[in-house]
């Protein structure tokens, strides 16, 4: 009985919390199976009227 003072000692104990709310897998399938952006984001749609401009720039200065 020479442990008998490590029976008594409180344990150590590992605590994990979960960081957030379990996932629901039928909303993930279901965004998986989602259609892509239908609309062009505001910087496309802002390089693609600079590409468009310079395009316009260049034939003017062509002519």
């Amino acid at each position: 009985m020479a442990n008998k003072a490590l029976a008594t000692r409180q344990k150590m104990q590992f605590r994990v919390e979960p960081s957030q709310a379990p996932r629901n897998p039928v909303a993930a399938a279901a965004k998986q199976r989602a259609a892509g952006a239908h609309v062009k984001t505001v910087s496309g749609q802002r390089q693609q009227e600079k590409r468009l401009l310079a395009r316009l720039l260049t034939k003017i200065s062509e002519k």
